[in-house]
């Protein structure tokens, strides 16, 4: 961006009220904890948010297409990592990886004999939601691990699941009565939050394992708790909270049949790299006059704010 001719700024705000004063005289954001409309507001030459990442929720993404702000995002710049992590997660969850580690540490061999452990080959593997992260899991589970892959996923036609290998449900209860492993992969959105509540999670096939690296809204956690705690679900592995950082008093801190990370699936050196380069060239385009690859809505690119590429150029990171 400097080579651009944009003055970068890093931000030091801690909190809301910082983060207002902060974006008040700049032309683009680039934001990775959201930006809520009251920034949005504050900052009357914002021409683009570019949002590090793929989930948008903690952005007042309507707000700034009504004022005529661009938001966009690096869809597919960290998807394979996200997917690795999602396999990492369901070996861990598994095979018991953490408990194993623990013994381990403390010379108790006799371990691997007192706590049950699974094999994933020839299991099913439900996929709720089938973007690019589905998708990349789906190969990865049927050619890594030999697995027959299931998918639910209302906007994805059958031919377009067929094409992954995989087989097309008509409802989310068809796929958690069948599948082994169920792991989300759905964008976070009112039609969404707690798509794994307690009537899922009593539908779910005995013994299986809930894996969630997209978003912590997807599941109900005090259900989740309750499944894990009653032996429901054998266990689980989870990226993401609906309240994050996790609490410490979270009852799913203290499970041993649940496999945590504090959002990081995305989060390799290699994926964090180019999510970054993705966020920096949109804001050249967008400052430069230029339709970025990655809107939101590309509708709002005839009706934006106008006059950011003869304003001298300014980006808060």
């Amino acid at each position: 961006m400097r080579a651009a001719g944009i003055e970068v700024r890093h931000s030091t705000a801690t909190n809301e009220t910082e983060r207002v004063a902060e974006v008040r005289d700049v032309d683009a954001v680039i934001v990775r904890e959201g930006l809520p409309a009251a920034a949005i507001d504050a900052a009357p030459r914002l021409a683009v948010i570019s949002n590090h990442g793929t989930g948008t929720d903690k952005i007042a993404v309507a707000h700034a297409h009504a004022c005529g702000i661009p938001v966009v995002s690096t869809p597919a710049a960290n998807v394979r990592a996200v997917a690795e992590h999602t396999m990492m997660l369901m070996l861990a969850v598994a095979r018991g990886t953490v408990l194993a580690d623990a013994a381990t540490r403390r010379s108790d061999w006799q371990h691997r004999y007192n706590v049950p452990m699974h094999s994933l080959y020839g299991k099913t593997l439900g996929i709720v939601g089938f973007g690019r992260t589905g998708q990349i899991v789906a190969r990865m589970a049927r050619a890594g691990f030999g697995m027959q892959v299931v998918v639910w996923s209302p906007r994805v036609d059958e031919a377009e699941v067929a094409a992954h290998g995989a087989a097309r449900v008509d409802t989310l209860q068809a796929l958690l009565v069948v599948s082994d492993v169920v792991s989300l992969h759905r964008p976070l959105r009112p039609d969404t939050w707690h798509t794994i509540d307690a009537a899922a999670l009593a539908a779910i096939k005995p013994g299986a394992i809930l894996i969630n690296t997209s978003r912590g809204g997807l599941v109900d956690e005090p259900a989740l708790v309750d499944a894990l705690r009653s032996g429901r679900l054998f266990g689980a592995g989870l990226d993401v909270f609906e309240r994050e950082p996790l609490p410490t008093s979270s009852p799913l801190a203290t499970l041993p049949n649940v496999v945590l990370s504090p959002h990081q699936a995305g989060s390799t050196q290699e994926a964090l790299a180019d999510t970054a380069s993705q966020c920096a060239a949109q804001v050249i385009d967008v400052l430069a006059g230029r339709q970025p690859e990655h809107m939101l809505d590309p509708s709002v690119w005839a009706r934006r704010r106008n006059g950011a590429a003869q304003r001298a150029m300014e980006v808060q990171a």
